[in-house]
C-alpha cells in the first residue's frame, strides 16, 4: 500500500460519492478524508470501522438556517448585528454546541453603515428580513435600504440572505387572528413571496451582488427565480421540510404548532415545490429551526393570530425530506445535493458536504429502511412542540461523524466563519 498515512479505515457497504451510492473504504488522518479506495483494499491501518451493511454513509449534513436565540430568550439555548453581539453569540456557542457552528451578520436599519465590520469579524454572510419578524431587535429593510446594503454585500464579495415576504403586501391583508387556517394563510399571502422575490432579482441584476432566498414556501415565485437563473443572475433558493411535507388542506383549524412564516400552502403548491427541487429551481433544503416555548404556539387557544411563527425541526429534518423522498422517487444521491452540498456551497465551507479526498471528515450514518413514530417528548429539542407529533418517520440517523471521530455526550464543536482556521 502506498499514499497518504491513515489512522482511521470506515469501510461501508453504501456510501454516497460523486452523487452516486458506492461501496468504499474511506481512510482518514487528522480529521481529514485522505484516500478513497475500493471496500476491501488495504490502506495500511488497522483501526477500522465496519458499518452495517444496512446503513449509508453520507457526508455530514450542513444546515445553514437554524435559529438557536441564545443568549437572551427561554426558546432554544444559544441586541444581533454587531460585532460585539456576534462575540457574545460565539461565546455561548463554544462551549454548548457539539457539531460546528458559523453564523450570519444580521443587516438592519440601523447598521446600513456598519454591518461590513461583521464581514471582518469572520460571519459567513449576511441575512435581512424583507417584512416584520415579530421580533424587535431585528427590523426589516424597506426597499431602498435592502437595494443599498446589496450595493455593500456586493463590494465585500459575500452573500445576503433574505426573508422574502413583502411588507408592502402585508400591509394591505387583514393581520391574522383566531382559529381558521384559511385565514392565517389569507394573511400571508403567494403575492407577498412574489412580490418580495421580485424586488430581491431586481436588487440582484442592478447590483451584481449574490443573493440567496430563505423558506420559499410559494410556488408562484418559481418562475421568477428560474428566470433569474437562466439570465446567469447569482441567486439560489432553498425551501424547507415542512412544506414539502404539510398541506393547507390538512391542517386543522386551531393547529398552531402548524403556523409558520411564510405560511404552509396547498397540496398543489406542495408537488411544485418538489418538481423545483427537481430541476434545480430550488438548490436546497434546510430546516429553518424556529422553536418556542409552548405558550408562545397559544396551543390551548388555537388563535393563529398569537401563536408564534416557526416550527422546530432540526432532528426531524432529514427523516421527514427522506420519507417524502421516497415517496417522490428520489434516493439519497439527491438528499445529500439538497440537505449537504448545496448548503456547504452556500455557506462557502468549500471542504465540507462531500464524501472526498481533502474534505473534512464529517459524516452522516443514515438507515434509511429503519421506521419510528416521532413523540416530542423523546426528541432532544428544549421544547417538545412539533408539528410531526405522531407521524411515521422513514429513516433514522445512527452515528454523526466529526473530524473523524464519532460525536457522544462529550463531544464540542468548533467555531467557523470566513478568515476563521479550519478545527483540528
Amino acid at each position: 500500500m502506498s499514499g497518504p498515512a491513515v489512522e482511521h479505515v470506515i469501510r461501508a457497504r453504501r456510501a454516497v460519492i460523486d452523487g452516486v451510492i458506492h461501496s468504499a473504504a474511506i481512510g482518514l488522518a487528522e480529521g481529514v478524508i485522505r484516500v478513497i479506495d475500493t471496500v476491501d483494499a488495504d490502506l495500511g491501518c488497522a483501526a477500522q470501522t465496519v458499518l452495517e451493511p444496512n446503513v449509508v454513509l453520507m457526508p455530514g449534513l450542513v444546515d445553514t438556517h437554524v435559529h438557536i436565540d441564545d443568549p437572551g430568550t427561554d426558546w432554544e439555548g444559544f441586541a444581533t448585528a454587531t460585532v460585539a453581539a456576534l462575540e457574545v453569540k460565539r461565546a455561548a456557542a463554544a462551549g454548548a454546541c457539539r457539531v460546528d457552528t458559523g453564523f450570519w451578520g444580521g443587516i438592519v436599519p440601523d447598521n446600513l453603515e456598519s454591518f461590513g465590520e461583521l464581514a471582518t469579524a469572520g460571519v459567513l454572510g449576511f441575512k435581512c428580513l424583507l417584512s416584520e419578524s415579530g421580533n424587535p431587535n431585528f427590523p426589516p429593510l424597506d426597499v431602498a435600504d435592502f437595494r443599498a446594503a446589496m450595493a455593500v454585500v456586493a463590494e465585500l464579495g459575500s452573500v445576503l440572505l433574505v426573508h422574502a415576504e413583502s411588507a408592502r403586501v402585508l400591509a394591505g391583508c387583514r393581520p391574522p387572528g383566531g382559529r381558521a387556517y384559511g385565514d392565517f394563510l389569507r394573511s400571508r399571502p403567494d403575492t407577498a413571496e412574489r412580490d418580495a422575490v421580485q424586488i430581491v432579482l431586481d436588487a440582484v441584476a442592478d447590483s451584481g451582488a449574490r443573493a440567496h432566498i430563505v423558506h420559499v414556501s410559494s410556488s408562484t415565485v418559481l418562475p421568477l427565480v428560474a428566470e433569474a437563473k437562466r439570465a446567469g443572475l447569482p441567486v439560489t433558493a432553498e425551501t424547507c421540510p415542512h412544506y414539502l411535507t404539510f398541506a393547507a388542506e390538512s391542517i386543522p383549524d386551531g393547529g398552531t404548532v402548524f403556523a409558520a412564516c411564510p405560511p404552509i400552502r396547498g397540496e398543489d403548491n406542495r408537488v411544485l415545490l418538489w418538481a423545483a427541487l427537481a430541476d434545480h429551481t430550488l438548490d436546497m433544503v434546510v430546516s429553518d429551526h424556529s422553536p418556542c416555548a409552548p405558550q408562545h404556539k397559544d396551543l390551548q387557544g388555537g388563535d393563529f393570530g398569537r401563536a408564534f411563527g416557526g416550527v422546530s425541526s432540526l432532528q426531524i429534518a432529514l427523516p421527514a425530506l427522506w420519507t417524502e423522498a421516497v415517496r417522490g422517487g428520489f434516493g439519497l444521491p439527491e438528499v445529500y445535493r439538497w440537505m449537504a452540498q448545496e448548503p456547504a456551497e452556500l455557506a462557502g465551507l468549500i471542504d465540507r458536504g462531500v464524501i472526498a479526498p481533502g474534505a473534512r471528515a464529517d459524516f452522516c450514518v443514515f438507515d434509511p429502511d429503519a421506521e419510528w413514530v416521532v413523540r416530542g417528548g423523546d426528541l432532544h429539542h428544549r421544547h417538545p412542540v412539533t408539528p410531526y407529533e405522531g407521524a411515521q418517520l422513514t429513516g433514522a440517523v445512527r452515528q454523526t461523524w466529526r473530524g473523524g471521530r464519532v460525536t457522544d455526550e462529550g463531544s464540542r464543536g468548533a467555531l467557523l466563519g470566513a478568515g476563521i482556521p479550519e478545527p483540528a
